[in-house]
């Protein structure tokens, strides 16, 4: 099972294409760090019940700048034997004690790096930060060698008509940074739709992108290095480009994958909050956990989610599988 968590909404970047940029007037709540406790220890008895791999991802916002976040998954790791992961824009890796807790609590760590350096800083608001982040990553990279720790690198990359170009010698550099897998969303319009509407990708990148794809990944693996994204996952991103939309009627919700928000609401993903959402303090034991997906079905037969005629979820359509 995998439970993707929103910790906050707080972030130290201004990406002009996330609804969480630090500029923004808008709430900037953290999750109450009693209620993940709570449900930690829900997950932690459901993993020795079924024998499942969990895998716990923290999300933002920027995820590392959630106070407790490494006392919380050193604790998930050492008495519930649940693997942890985040999300992160990297601005805290060049940091010694923020690497040492990485490595000691994360089975994976997913770092945001949308282009070379002039335009990764301009799109991020970070002067500077192309070159910090490369050299965090490597140093991190050289330190879970030398500790043979287990701990997964990947580099996401948001692609956006301005940086398609540069995408295949983006991947070559991230390769010699130190990344084991390399995965890409395409720019989404929900949370920045004027910015989307100048930035998105068109029918032609989605045509140049499927092309570029096979070659690349060829390269990249003959140097250890994953570069996913199924062909499902490509028809999605063409579907958008040509402002196709594609239904996902039953995606068999909580079964496998659950999102939980800043605010203690557990949905089968971070689009359905408010359609199906329902308050995490109710699922207090592992049967209450077993019946999320008859609860999500119930729901969705009752009154679907609008935005499920045009299922935007990467997982939906295997963004991590070749």
């Amino acid at each position: 099972m995998i439970v993707v968590w929103r910790v906050t909404e707080r972030c130290n970047r201004s990406c002009p294409f996330c609804a969480y940029d630090r500029t923004l007037s808008r709430s900037r709540q953290d999750v109450d760090e009693q209620m993940v406790e709570r449900f930690c220890r829900v997950l932690g008895e459901y993993r020795r019940t079924t024998g499942e791999r969990i895998l716990l991802s923290w999300l933002g916002g920027e995820p590392l700048l959630w106070r407790p976040v490494f006392e919380v998954s050193h604790r998930l790791r050492q008495t519930f034997q649940i693997e942890v992961s985040a999300t992160t824009n990297g601005t805290t890796l060049h940091l010694g004690r923020v690497q040492r807790h990485i490595l000691e609590c994360f089975s994976e760590l997913t770092v945001s790096v949308d282009g070379f350096a002039e335009f990764h800083e301009h799109v991020r608001g970070w002067p500077g930060g192309w070159h910090q982040l490369r050299e965090a990553v490597q140093t991190l990279a050289q330190a879970r060698t030398a500790m043979a720790a287990q701990l997964k690198l990947r580099a996401n990359v948001v692609l956006m008509r301005d940086n398609l170009t540069m995408f295949a010698d983006l991947c070559e550099a991230l390769a010699g940074w130190g990344f084991d897998e390399i995965t890409f969303n395409q720019l989404g319009g929900r949370d920045r739709p004027a910015f989307f509407s100048a930035h998105r990708l068109r029918r032609q990148d989605s045509q140049t992108l499927s092309a570029i794809l096979p070659r690349l990944r060829s390269r990249l693996a003959r140097r250890g290095v994953r570069l996913c994204g199924s062909g499902q996952y490509l028809r999605r991103i063409d579907a958008s480009t040509h402002d196709i939309s594609l239904a996902v009627n039953d995606c068999a919700p909580g079964e496998s994958f659950l999102f939980v928000d800043e605010r203690g609401r557990v949905s089968p993903c971070s689009f359905t909050s408010e359609n199906f959402g329902l308050p995490l303090k109710a699922v207090c034991s592992v049967d209450g956990l077993l019946s999320l997906p008859g609860s999500f079905a119930t729901a969705r037969e009752r009154k679907p989610a609008p935005v499920c005629n045009d299922c935007p979820s990467t997982h939906v359509f295997a963004k991590f599988a070749v």
